[in-house]
């Protein structure tokens, strides 16, 4: 799959509020600094298309953004921003609960992992909660142009077995870096997949 046109469709704070245009969502979230935009950015062959900051946590509402006029990407606020004082914490977890509970047309979640280190309580925790509620996700790990291919894999196998202990069988995962481009194929492959699957 190959994106040829992303345009900014809305923001939100409650699932009522989406868009009214009804198709197919992927959505991206990842702890504050994961490299989200980044990674939205590069897929989306854009510089700006997603608010990028040195600052965490600057997402605050869910944004969509109309991809090929025919699904939306889904960029939601980050979880775990510690550095927040707990009543916007607390909000932005209501916006996060309900849009990842509640909207009927988000086909898969993507969550990212920082591949520099090894996942986080935090992580386990979510992904956790997103199986409780049968939630279908898939995990990508970013920034994985930091350390050579040896290491990367070796922190991927490590991470794969810290979730093993939780998970009987693991969803797809994918590696990927917004400053080479690598994992862009493989992700949007997997979209376009998942769309046909859906759509037959």
């Amino acid at each position: 799959m190959n994106i040829t046109e992303a345009v900014f469709a809305g923001s939100s704070t409650r699932v009522s509020q989406k868009p009214k245009q009804r198709l197919p969502e992927f959505a991206f979230i990842g702890r504050s600094n994961v490299g989200k935009s980044s990674l939205i950015n590069m897929l989306c062959n854009s510089r700006r298309l997603a608010m990028t900051s040195s600052t965490p946590g600057k997402t605050k509402l869910v944004n969509h953004f109309l991809i090929n006029n025919s699904w939306y990407l889904v960029d939601l606020p980050g979880y775990g921003y510690a550095k927040m004082p707990q009543k916007g914490r607390d909000e932005l977890k209501a916006v996060i609960r309900d849009y990842i509970l509640n909207s009927e047309e988000m086909v898969l979640l993507f969550v990212l992992i920082d591949s520099r280190h090894d996942i986080g309580k935090i992580d386990l925790d979510f992904l956790a909660d997103l199986g409780e509620n049968g939630v279908p996700f898939s995990i990508i790990y970013t920034k994985a142009d930091k350390q050579g291919p040896n290491v990367l894999a070796r922190q991927i196998e490590k991470d794969r077995q810290i979730l093993l202990q939780q998970w009987e069988e693991l969803p797809p995962m994918f590696a990927s870096s917004a400053e080479t481009g690598k994992g862009k194929e493989e992700i949007l492959a997997y979209i376009g997949q998942t769309l046909d699957s859906i759509t037959k």
